[in-house]
């Protein structure tokens, strides 16, 4: 058979060599050897025709298109391709042998205390289990409503909403007009904001939260004008010269300080201190207190003030005060020079006399330039 099918590939212009021909025809049954014999028994008809293309011939394909696969390769790709699968395809796997059987010995019965630890560390698994699992909840009635309830609320129309101006940006409520605290109705109003600020500034800050000016902002000219209108401004001077003269006595004198507690920039707290004509009055208080501070016998006091530089600036006293309190440093350490052998020592020998702390003595030799040269004095008399 092999013979037959060489020599027609010979006659139809495809010669193969002989394992070429035998490993065509390994793909064909032994009853299909009638029908390759009447193949190569008669004639091509077509060509070339090579040992695969007889083997499609006979599968049902057309001479012609045979020898066009022959012609432009197809069966050599395809014989290619079948001995790649070949080597990739594992060899089947050996059956598994028995394994032998064996009796393994019955575990030994656990005694009393094993298992009562067994059964303790189930329970603690378990309680574990539960505190580590996802609780359950049960639906809140009160929470959401009843579908009645939220059919009952309005619905509000897109063109009621804001425009969105950013994803931070707070959209400020609409301000009323200038023309709603002019009125008779707007009295109230100003009656309730006056309760609650302390000068006319501060109720210059609440009110231009809701209300427009005449022109634009709402000043201070527009507010004062509302308030006589209203007859409130009385009301308000009096309240405002209460708070700044308690202000300025409870502060000492010191306008930084009464401005910060009556929130008010120093630039506002000279114009209301001039509206009010409580220039001289304040002035007087803080001449009072300036006096004070020059004129305090007590050396701890002196001292401490020493430290409160912000306090003496404001009231204009520092230079004067430091060099009144130099002199007396000076004179009280003339007396106890003589028994000290160092700074601290005189320090603290200065503060025992007069019953003021130690440190303070030594930081005020150190803040009033004495303390190079009051060395220098005891390293001269220690020789």
């Amino acid at each position: 058979m092999a013979v037959a099918v060489s020599d027609f590939c010979r006659r139809a212009k495809a010669p193969a060599p002989a394992p070429e021909v035998r490993e065509a025809l390994a793909l064909l049954a032994e009853a299909d050897d009638f029908r390759v014999r009447a193949l190569t028994d008669a004639e091509p008809e077509a060509s070339p025709l090579g040992p695969f293309a007889v083997i499609d011939i006979l599968s049902g394909t057309q001479a012609a298109v045979a020898a066009q696969r022959q012609a432009c390769g197809f069966y050599e790709v395809a014989r290619e391709l079948a001995h790649v699968r070949d080597q990739k395809t594992p060899p089947p796997a050996p059956a598994p042998a028995e394994a032998p059987l064996t009796f393994a010995p019955p575990p030994p019965a656990p005694d009393a205390a094993t298992g009562k630890k067994a059964r303790a560390k189930e329970d603690l698994e378990a309680t574990v289990k539960e505190r580590i699992a996802p609780r359950k909840r049960a639906p809140a009635e009160d929470a959401v409503g009843s579908p009645a309830d939220l059919a009952e609320e309005p619905a509000f129309s897109r063109r009621d909403l804001p425009r969105p101006r950013g994803r931070f940006t707070r959209v400020e409520a609409p301000r009323a007009s200038f023309m709603e605290l002019t009125r008779l109705s707007g009295k109230p109003t100003l009656e309730a904001a006056l309760e609650s600020a302390d000068h006319r500034f501060a109720l210059l800050r609440a009110l231009s939260q809701r209300f427009n000016g005449a022109r634009g902002e709402l000043t201070l000219v527009d507010l004062e004008n509302v308030l006589r209108d209203h007859a409130l401004m009385d009301a308000l001077v009096e309240k405002e010269r209460r708070q700044v003269l308690d202000g300025y006595t409870t502060q000492r004198g010191a306008s930084g300080r009464v401005g910060w507690a009556l929130g008010l920039s120093p630039p506002e707290l000279q114009r209301l201190v001039s509206v009010l004509s409580l220039t001289e009055e304040v002035e007087a208080l803080r001449e009072r207190f300036r006096r004070e501070a020059l004129a305090t016998p007590h050396l701890t006091h002196r001292l401490d003030l020493l430290g409160r530089e912000k306090y003496l600036a404001d009231l204009g006293i520092q230079r004067k005060f430091a060099d009144a309190l130099r002199k007396e440093l000076e004179r009280l350490v003339g007396e106890a020079l003589p028994d000290a052998e160092d700074l601290h020592g005189l320090a603290d020998a200065v503060a025992r006399r007069h019953g003021a702390p130690a440190e303070l003595v030594f930081r005020a030799f150190e803040r009033l330039g004495l303390a190079e040269g009051l060395r220098k004095q005891l390293l001269a008399s220690s020789r």
